[in-house]
């Protein structure tokens, strides 16, 4: 053997191991490689939902802190059903404080709702306009939570400022069941 053909052989050698280590050496090793990459970017992709879930979980959990604060907040306006006779003297004190005269005041069917009661009273007074208004200014600084509805009011043509009021308030209280 010459050594052109030697060399020729050798070259020959050397491309068919390249060829034969590209096959079964580097070509499932890429494979494998890419498998690797998607499944990283699979996971990659997850981590960030798994992360934006968390967020607003985070967020979530701030706003229930807040809900609750609220909750308790609107509770500590809320007395006990116990109290509702002192509630009744607090607004029959303010009336007569500032000078209206009561016609009637009486309790309606109370509704019993979830997590607090409405007691609804009717209450007729006659009097001065702008000592009515200072009752609801009165009744509104009251540390409750009260609803003025179907407020009618009449002006008394005998006397010049005077006024009928005619109004039910509810008053809220705490539901002694929860």
């Amino acid at each position: 053997m010459t050594s052109g053909v030697r060399k020729a052989v050798f070259f020959i050698l050397l491309v068919g191991v390249a060829a034969i280590g590209y096959q079964f050496m580097i070509k499932p090793a890429n494979a494998h490689l890419a498998k690797s990459k998607i499944s990283v970017e699979t996971k990659l992709r997850k981590l960030a939902e798994f992360e934006k879930a968390t967020a607003a979980a985070d967020d979530l959990n701030k706003q229930l802190e807040q809900l609750q604060e609220a909750i308790k907040f609107f509770e500590s306006k809320l007395p006990p059903t116990s109290q509702i006779h002192e509630v009744l003297e607090q607004v029959t004190v303010i009336a007569q404080k500032q000078g209206l005269k009561p016609k009637t005041i009486r309790t309606l069917q109370s509704k019993d709702n979830s997590g607090y009661v409405e007691q609804p009273l009717k209450m007729e007074l006659e009097g001065n306009f702008n000592s009515f208004y200072s009752f609801l200014l009165e009744l509104e600084k009251l540390p409750r939570i009260m609803k003025i509805r179907e407020l009618s009011l009449d002006k008394q043509l005998q006397n010049e400022g005077q006024i009928a009021a005619d109004f039910i308030v509810s008053i809220f209280f705490q539901n002694k069941n929860s």
